[in-house]
């Protein structure tokens, strides 16, 4: 991913209102990220740990998504749980249930999709192996890294077609 400033991630957002995009949290150290290793950029809002977003290139440009945690979500902290979108296997509470509010009139009406995601937003990281699971060494995958950068790509194109559904 080409690194992305400030002004470009806040014009990116779908499924929010310009208001909340320019009061959204932009993760610290923007300028020093690792962006070739990145596939989309992902982050926690600090100031509000259920809330996430996700900025990813796609086309000419970029899309943006904001994230909310469901309330009353159980979660084990002894399951072992799989990224929807780069299939790393994390212990406990590694993985969590992410719902974005999907764009357009679907989205205004209250209408989400969700997935399961690394809840760091660092899958581009464990792809790459830059990061590790808890769970790492004791399932390596066999697919050559160019393929799994593929899946992870796909995949997350896949939830974002979900979230734009909404704009039709």
């Amino acid at each position: 991913m080409d690194p992305v400033g400030e002004k470009a991630i806040r014009a990116s957002f779908v499924n929010c209102s310009k208001g909340e995009a320019s009061r959204a949290h932009l993760p610290v150290g923007l300028a020093e990220l690792p962006w070739g290793d990145l596939d989309f950029l992902g982050w926690r809002d600090p100031g509000a740990p259920d809330r996430s977003y996700l900025v990813a290139p796609r086309g000419d440009g970029l899309i943006g998504v904001t994230l909310r945690v469901p309330q009353g979500v159980r979660r084990s902290f002894t399951k072992t749980t799989v990224c929807s979108v780069c299939v790393t296997g994390h212990p406990g509470s590694g993985v969590s249930l992410l719902a974005a509010r999907r764009a357009g009139p679907s989205g205004r009406q209250g209408n989400t999709v969700g997935t399961y995601l690394c809840a760091d937003l660092a899958c581009s990281l464990y792809v790459r192996g830059r990061k590790q699971s808890q769970l790492a060494g004791r399932h390596e995958e066999t697919l050559p890294l160019e393929e799994r950068i593929a899946r992870t790509v796909r995949n997350l194109d896949v939830f974002l077609d979900k979230v734009l559904e909404g704009e039709r």
